[in-house]
């Protein structure tokens, strides 16, 4: 739709309802961290889209990459690669440990962690993965049975067999009521109890994210991922790290698992590293790339290897470098988390705030002590965000059905930082 054409609602009776309502704001054109409606009307984006375009819409390096691939190829058969593919896979291998230097390219971080499980069942010959609640790792068919945030597993009949999950390390909400804000990761303990009393034997897997972003922001304390590491390799698996919204700058690292002092055996990455362009990455060792290789894997796509996406994303790690973005994401993120700790002394619907960099977690509640959520005044102050001209997200699910997700774009300003924090106060005050 071109800027200033008028929008007909009647024109989305032909689309497939998919689970989430559409704003009646049409929009027209996206710079940076701003959007614009048909009216002309101005949206500042706290969620960088779907919190996929890291380094803000529109970026023109992102435009000339993807007119470099009009003048080169946009799409070719998947024996064939351009240019683009393995200098790509070169360029994230230098940023990784040796441990993780071989990359296979998809289109989201659904498929990237297909393949990922895959790989992981292949090179063990076994076939249970374990994850944990609250995670998700995309609604395709294998994959959707691992996904535990919301409800996409409901009336949809059973999970693929072999998959289990155990409790999230949430320490604000201890699965296992054990702990109040302080997690000894007891539920981790308690967790592989119930894994090792349910498996068959056939253990191959353990898939989670460093942050678990749509479970609510739960950050899993300091030594989780060591300890959880060191299960899994007493009981012959592989870890896996999906790192679809925390790699490649917003948590202030260029990978999250650095922060967790983790090296995982196979690494999922997609919308960080396309910038609002689709793609996905699975990243693993040469041994098992080799040992999957030997055993026949198999995992050819449409679009596997795509030249467009994997120039758009030589783009954004240029972009991320030369602008350093990974610690002026560390940066923004303090003065972001400042201004939303102020915010939570000033209003008591605000429980708690949790996350690190450019990723914050924001949980209402209706009572401090109780914690109970506050779901439909979370969505009530969303909705007031949006009048006011400020996208926010808000997750519903289950018990985390009142945490919004602050993720603004890696270059966003200390004044549209700061204008985001004014539209929360005055939305909050709205509501009441």
């Amino acid at each position: 739709m071109a800027e200033g054409a008028t929008y007909d609602p009647a024109a989305a009776r032909h689309l497939v309802r998919y689970g989430m309502g559409l704003s009646p704001h049409v929009i027209v054109k996206a710079r940076g961290a701003t959007l614009w409606d048909q009216h002309g009307r101005e949206i500042l984006d706290f969620t960088s889209g779907q919190m996929c375009a890291t380094i803000g819409h529109n970026h023109p390096r992102i435009v000339a990459a993807i007119q470099k691939a009009c003048e080169g190829a946009l799409h070719l058969y998947s024996g064939f690669i351009g240019p683009a593919v393995p200098a790509l896979a070169g360029r994230l291998a230098s940023m990784l440990p040796p441990s993780l230097s071989k990359s296979l390219f998809l289109s989201t971080g659904g498929e990237a962690n297909e393949a990922a499980v895959r790989m992981a069942r292949l090179a063990t010959g076994r076939y249970e993965i374990v994850g944990l609640n609250g995670g998700w790792h995309g609604v395709t068919g294998g994959i959707a049975s691992l996904t535990f945030a919301g409800r996409h597993h409901v009336d949809y009949g059973p999970r693929k067999p072999g998959t289990m999950s155990i409790p999230a390390p949430n320490c604000y909400r201890c699965p296992v009521r054990h702990c109040r804000d302080a997690c000894d990761t007891t539920c981790l303990d308690v967790g592989f109890d119930m894994v090792d009393a349910q498996s068959s034997g056939s253990l191959a897997a353990f898939i989670a994210e460093p942050v678990l972003s749509s479970g609510g922001v739960i950050v899993p304390p300091g030594g989780y991922f060591p300890k959880l590491k060191e299960k899994c390799r007493e009981r012959g698996m592989l870890l896996i790290l999906d790192e679809a919204q925390t790699a490649f700058g917003r948590m202030g690292a260029n990978f999250a698992f650095e922060q967790a002092d983790v090296v995982p055996d196979i690494l999922t990455v997609s919308k960080t590293l396309g910038g609002g362009v689709a793609i996905g990455a699975a990243i693993t060792s040469e041994a098992i790339e080799q040992d999957c290789h030997d055993k026949g894997f198999v995992h050819v796509t449409s679009h596997v290897s795509d030249p467009l996406p994997a120039e758009v994303a030589l783009a954004v790690l240029d972009v991320l470098e030369e602008e350093d973005l990974a610690r002026r994401a560390a940066e923004m993120g303090r003065r972001l988390r400042q201004g939303l700790e102020t915010l939570k002394a000033r209003h008591e619907v605000i429980g708690d705030v949790r996350g690190h960099g450019l990723l914050q977690g924001v949980e209402l509640v209706k009572d401090r002590e109780t914690r109970e959520p506050d779901a439909e005044r979370g969505r009530a102050i969303t909705d007031a965000c949006m009048e006011r001209g400020l996208s926010m997200n808000i997750v519903s699910v289950g018990g985390m059905a009142a945490v919004w997700r602050i993720a603004p774009p890696l270059n966003v300003s200390e004044a549209e930082l700061d204008r985001g924090l004014e539209i929360l106060d005055d939305a909050i005050r709205s509501v009441g």
